[in-house]
């Protein structure tokens, strides 16, 4: 009797684990035929800038790539406008069904949005596929400065206020790094004459004429103006090979104080959360298409030729970072607001 009642008991432990293993198995299947079905039609990259800018050249390089990947064209739009905001917009109120990706600068242009801008968005709306390209800050003095280090620019700033003109793109990393310097060394930001530009080239034209003593700027913006600068420290956790200067912590030790580490632009690939939410397994599978051409050799040496930067880190880093650059932003905003 006890014995038919274990054999009873064994076939139904075995029924059970049968049941739940042909339901994994349906799942699976499931997921894969979904995945398999996608795309069936051409996929657009939204741009937030004109054509020829840097996002513009980033997605253009990498769509013919990550077609081929998918077995399907990728065409390349620009929405341009208000700080990326109209081609977040644009993205956002697209079916979520994995046929429209976001190319853009994430930071600072999403945060100043949503921070700035009035967004209706927030950063979680979008779902982050790879961040490819990275753009630290450089801290420049002018060759025509009487200053020579961090150290001194700062003395000045702080004993003879105004004396000191520094040039930034309004709204840019760079622009809210240089009040963060002043913030952290406890010098008002009213000593400093900050002049905040409207495009990279003209905060760069004023460092480089002598106009200002500095420059808070995109580091591979400068290359057309090495001659006419001198770098005091790159805006980085690790000194940047392309400038021989001190990492900002490192140029600040001198003065007991450390900062912030705010990152340049960073330039990459997103999608809406929706689209991630309804369709996870569609969006693991453009995940993997852009990793896998990104380790197409071509596409590196196409893109190393172009100066455009094609790294990997994937959608968990690239939220991470996303998460603690607009944590940033957030946290010290009056001091952009002081600007105004």
């Amino acid at each position: 009797m006890i014995k038919k009642q274990i054999n009873r008991m064994n076939i139904k432990t075995n029924f059970g684990v049968y049941f739940c293993f042909l339901l994994l198995i349906i799942s699976i299947t499931s997921s894969s035929a979904m995945a398999q079905n996608y795309p069936s039609q051409p996929i657009t990259v939204v741009v937030g800038f004109g054509v020829g800018g840097s996002v513009d050249r980033m997605a253009r390089a990498v769509s013919t790539y990550l077609g081929e990947e998918l077995g399907e064209p990728v065409q390349v739009i620009n929405r341009n406008g208000a700080g990326t905001l109209l081609a977040a917009n644009y993205v956002l109120g697209r079916p979520h069904d994995g046929y429209t990706v976001f190319a853009s600068a994430f930071s600072p242009y999403l945060s100043n949005t949503i921070l700035e801008g009035n967004a209706d968005y927030t950063i979680e709306d979008f779902s982050y596929i790879n961040f490819q390209w990275f753009d630290e800050d450089l801290i420049a003095l002018s060759k025509a400065s009487d200053y020579k280090n961090l150290e001194e620019l700062l003395d000045a700033i702080r004993n003879r206020p105004k004396t000191v003109r520094a040039s930034v793109v309004r709204g840019s990393a760079g622009h809210l790094m240089a009040k963060l310097l002043l913030e952290v060394n406890g010098i008002p930001q009213e000593n400093l004459n900050l002049v905040a530009y409207n495009s990279g080239g003209q905060a760069r034209a004023a460092v480089a004429g002598g106009v200002v003593d500095f420059t808070v700027i995109s580091a591979e913006g400068c290359e057309s103006i090495r001659e006419y600068i001198e770098p005091v420290a790159i805006v980085s956790d690790v000194r940047n090979e392309a400038w021989d200067a001190p990492t900002l912590n490192q140029a600040l030790a001198p003065l007991g104080f450390t900062a912030p580490i705010l990152p340049g632009s960073i330039r990459g690939f997103a999608t809406t959360t929706k689209f991630k939410q309804n369709y996870p397994e569609r969006f693991e599978y453009i995940s993997l298409a852009l990793e896998r051409a990104l380790q197409n050799p071509a596409l590196q040496e196409l893109l190393q030729r172009s100066d455009i930067g094609g790294r990997w880190i994937g959608p968990l880093q690239a939220t991470e970072i996303m998460n603690t650059n607009f944590d940033i932003f957030k946290n010290y905003s009056y001091l952009l607001e002081q600007q105004r």
